[in-house]
């Protein structure tokens, strides 16, 4: 998933170009957005996803609102589009870390070209840098892994792959820096209801890697785990509170209470700008609520002929309510290891091994 055509995020000066992941496996597409509406739209429709890929697209959107505007820059202007890129999508902290730190980048600032340059490289620091940090956590990743088993298998939740990041990814991130220090890995990847990001993308690049994977429905990790040696749960998250509480796509709670029934370790992998150590506990964590129609049809899922994939969309009768939100909570206690850039610690250790980061 290094080559051009299969890195989400491309900046081309005057415009971004992203790709879809609406519409993948069908079709690899590329959106070209060309205003910071556009890509507002793009984050908040999902045809960008995955916490570290939305923060640096928000970014390049702040870029092209700063790019379309001439002469002095005024303030409530400004404060007007960091808040709209802002709450694009609520539930990631590295969204706001990134607004907050685009925001005091350009204070004092009093003209909208100089912002924009300056708006402009910090969103190609963030992808540098973000590649950087998944590198060195695939590597870290690894350690918790035995050097003298040749194989491992591991379930996964949502997609957390080169897909949701700048490149490599978090936890299929570690998945690709086992293959590379030589183990087999074998996939289980949850479908992760509603917005199959594991049946549609997970499994899109494992298949691109040559990884072997299957994909599974959010409720066979039970049996799974029941029938078959599971080695470790490796997951994402967007945002870590300081007693270690994580919010990760919904369902992953499940599989962390599954995961400890079981006795498999589960793994959580977060960069730096996952942890939000101004909230006590996963109850502050604001939890986004989404469309119902995302769980009663399939209106926004279409095959590679352009047609839905189930006729007229539905899947529910007519009429049918749903709860439909993005994300859960995971106990911090149901947790064994956080990994990261900068190592692999409890989460007791978070405020510790975040004092010098």
């Amino acid at each position: 998933m290094s080559h051009p055509e299969f890195l989400p995020i491309q900046w081309k000066s005057t415009y971004l170009e992203l790709l879809d992941q609406r519409i993948l496996p069908g079709k690899k597409e590329f959106l070209k957005l060309s205003t910071a509406e556009e890509t507002i739209i793009a984050i908040r429709e999902m045809a960008v996803r995955g916490a570290p890929a939305i923060a640096i697209t928000g970014v390049f959107g702040l870029t092209l609102g700063a790019k379309s505007r001439t002469g002095v820059a005024d303030p409530k202007d400004l404060e007007t589009l960091l808040s709209s890129v802002f709450e694009s999508r609520p539930t990631a902290v590295n969204l706001t870390y990134a607004i907050r730190e685009a925001k005091n980048r350009v204070q004092g600032i009093t003209d909208w070209e100089t912002i924009t340059k300056i708006w402009e490289t910090y969103g190609q620091e963030m992808m540098t840098e973000d590649l950087a940090a998944n590198k060195a956590l695939g590597e870290n990743g690894v350690q918790l892994f035995p050097k003298d088993q040749k194989e491992f298998h591991i379930i996964t939740h949502c997609n957390t792959g080169a897909l949701a990041t700048a490149g490599h990814g978090t936890a299929l991130g570690v998945i690709r820096s086992l293959r590379d220090a030589g183990k087999k890995v074998v996939v289980y990847a949850d479908e992760t209801r509603p917005f199959l990001q594991g049946s549609r993308l997970t499994a899109f690049e494992m298949m691109e890697e040559g990884i072997e994977c299957y994909i599974i429905t959010d409720g066979m990790s039970g049996w799974l785990m029941n029938h078959r040696k599971i080695d470790a749960v490796i997951v994402g998250c967007d945002r870590v509170a300081a007693n270690g509480d994580t919010a990760n796509k919904i369902g992953t709670y499940n599989l962390g209470i599954v995961a400890k029934e079981h006795g498999v370790p589960f793994y959580v992998c977060a960069t730096k700008d996952s942890f939000d150590l101004k909230l006590k506990s996963g109850e502050e964590i604001p939890i986004e609520m989404r469309k119902e129609s995302e769980v009663t049809q399939f209106d926004f899922l279409k095959g590679s002929d352009g047609k839905y994939l189930f006729p007229e969309g539905k899947t529910s009768p007519v009429g049918a309510r749903a709860l439909n939100p993005s994300f859960d909570v995971t106990k911090a206690h149901l947790i064994k290891n956080f990994i990261t850039e900068f190592g692999c610690f409890v989460p007791a250790e978070i405020s510790l091994r975040l004092k010098n980061v």
